[in-house]
């Protein structure tokens, strides 16, 4: 049995709850291969019980429940790899939700909404989030331009201006330019915002807010070094979410 309480424990859940573990027991190896929804039909009860009890008896969620099962199931080796991509994607979101802060987040939007020109960085694959985030802040009518070319960097104490704000996107801040570019910014008295995956790094000393997302540093294509995005577009998501209430 994959999932084993205490008496006491036992005795607290609903009928319902004690469905669901009894189903998640008597079908364990079927349980990597399972949808929440799928788990409560077949089990009589629904999503946010089978969500609710797997976090009961232990558990962060649905992905942990399958990588613990497909870990001890060691024979059936695709579903144990799919399903700990699952659990690395869970461990990215929920630490960078952790990691983020109210203040921190409203800070940025209050920001956003006051400049008169709002300038995107990021290099390599991060353009792609960045590209996103200038769409978004289009569509809902903010003066936006992303500055993606190293040499634009370089000569960005030209551009930038005193009532602009600068929102620099980074996995790790590996592009030298991205620092030069922050530097110049803070020299032109303009407002700097960073988001990246590093809790510390040379654009701590030029923002003037610094966001951190969490990342496991696995290479998701590795001869490219091709690194998850994922807590960046959670970060940029959570500003825009909220700038369209």
């Amino acid at each position: 049995m994959i999932i084993r309480l205490e008496e006491d424990q036992w005795k607290t859940l609903t009928d319902a709850e004690k469905s669901v573990i009894t189903y998640i027991n008597n079908n364990e190896e079927l349980i990597p291969e399972k949808s929440i929804s799928e788990m409560a039909e077949e089990s009589y009860t629904s999503p946010a019980t089978v969500s609710r009890t797997i976090r009961k008896s232990g558990f962060d969620g649905i992905s942990e429940l399958r990588y613990r099962i497909s870990a001890r199931n060691e024979f059936n080796q695709e579903a144990m790899i799919v399903n700990a991509i699952f659990q690395k994607s869970m461990l990215e979101c929920q630490k960078t939700i952790e990691n983020l802060k109210v203040p921190t987040i409203l800070e940025v939007v209050k920001r956003i909404k006051r400049a008169k020109k709002i300038y995107l960085l990021a290099r390599g694959a991060t353009v792609l989030v960045a590209e996103e985030f200038e769409m978004q802040l289009q569509l809902l009518g903010y003066n936006v331009w992303i500055m993606r070319d190293s040499e634009h960097m370089k000569r960005s104490n030209l551009i930038f201006k005193e009532d602009d704000l600068v929102i620099i996107f980074t996995v790790k801040n590996s592009t030298p330019e991205l620092g030069m570019a922050a530097k110049f910014a803070k020299e032109n008295k303009a407002y700097v915002v960073s988001c990246t995956c590093l809790p510390r790094s040379e654009l701590n000393q030029y923002s003037d807010v610094y966001v951190v997302g969490y990342t496991k540093y696995d290479y998701a294509i590795k001869e490219f070094l091709v690194t998850s995005r994922l807590p960046l577009q959670i970060i940029s998501r959570t500003i825009i979410e909220y700038l369209t209430l």
